[in-house]
């Protein structure tokens, strides 16, 4: 009932603004709107959906499964030329992001941004899975510093916050920022303190194809679980929770976005992260690279550590991934890929894991 509700009031702000825009567009032009029409041309639906097959190994014990991970449907929402609206829901799990942005400034150079949503925190948090490389979608160190849900102190929030942004383009695209004042307890929950998390992100792309980017979180969070690599934060404690990262990214050759069949570049991306829960240390990096082949396959390798405890040995993992990619239209693919685990003392065994993936998207 509680997930019906909160579609319920989504949609129903949803329509109740498109009718504001159209009433308001009546009201200043002085003429007659075919309110169907331009009701539809306002509204842009989108979704995809990931699933799969994995054959894993560890100490030669063998387990397989077919899953179904992502299925989302998002609506946005053109209200005016400056004013939007999109609520995202995720239908194997739950509602991942509703906001409303708002363009202050007469070009991309101030936004303002009110919801829930993808926080700014590396490079690779915001971005879609759909245009992301790896089946296993971020890296290690992403994984578990943005939130999106191996930290059990944080929880499960897929690297999702509510909060207020301000974003934009500066000097001719060529400087972007993105500055965020955040819950920092995640999505769908009330804020467990009274401390707000504070996230910024600055990104300079001295030319084309290339970005270098630094963002940083500076915050307190509020326990809902225990971890066993940091023992003295216990659960519904406050503790210090604060992050950094430094990344580049390199695209090379004709891009689109959005049209990833007809023009896909070379993409080298690489990142280095850190964070510290309390007074336990973490950090983590990656190198991933994306070479088209021909005929819509591209060739995909990978190479990602990350420690969880560096004050302590045992908590490091390292993993390989190297794989395949067909686009067999649009931003439709298929994924192969084989990835080896090397855990440190604390985590287990090492692991050997091949997946595949069926991806459809509109």
């Amino acid at each position: 009932m509680e997930k019906r509700k909160k579609i319920f009031i989504a949609l129903a702000v949803l329509f109740g603004a498109m009718s504001w825009g159209n009433t308001h567009a009546q009201q200043t032009s002085g003429e007659e709107i075919d309110w169907s029409k331009d009701f539809t041309s306002r509204i842009t639906l989108n979704g995809y959906a990931q699933a799969g097959y994995s054959w894993e190994t560890v100490n030669g014990v063998h387990r397989n499964d077919f899953n179904l991970k992502r299925t989302l449907l998002w609506a946005k929402a053109r209200i005016t030329d400056r004013w939007s609206f999109l609520f995202m829901h995720d239908f194997s799990s739950v509602v991942q992001e509703y906001y409303t942005d708002f363009r202050i400034s007469d070009n991309k150079a101030l936004t303002f941004r009110l919801g829930q949503f993808k926080h700014s925190f590396s490079m690779e948090n915001p971005l879609s899975p759909t245009m992301l490389e790896l089946i296993d979608v971020y890296s290690q160190a992403v994984l578990y510093l943005a939130g999106e849900g191996p930290d059990p102190l944080n929880g499960v929030n897929y690297g999702r916050d509510l909060g207020a942004m301000i974003y934009g383009d500066l000097a001719n695209n060529m400087l972007h920022y993105e500055l965020a004042l955040m819950n920092g307890q995640g999505i769908n929950r009330r804020d467990g303190n009274n401390l707000k998390d504070f996230i910024g992100k600055l990104e300079l792309r001295p030319m084309n194809g290339l970005r270098l980017v630094v963002s940083g979180q500076k915050g307190v969070g509020h326990a809902v679980g225990q971890a066993l690599w940091n023992p003295e934060i216990q659960y519904g404690e406050d503790y210090t929770r604060d992050r950094f990262s430094v990344g580049a990214e390199w695209k090379t050759g004709s891009y689109a976005p959005g049209k990833y069949k007809e023009a896909r570049p070379i993409s080298i991306r690489t990142e280095w992260l850190g964070g510290k829960d309390g007074n336990v240390p973490s950090q983590g990096g990656y190198l991933t690279i994306c070479v088209p082949v021909q005929n819509g396959i591209d060739v995909i390798a990978s190479a990602d550590v990350f420690n969880r405890n560096t004050s302590v040995e045992g908590w490091q993992q390292s993993n390989f991934t190297a794989g395949l990619q067909y686009w067999f239209y649009k931003k439709c693919r298929l994924q192969m890929q084989y990835t080896h685990t090397l855990n440190g003392q604390r985590l287990g065994s090492d692991r050997d894991i091949f997946q595949t993936q069926f991806q459809v998207a509109f």
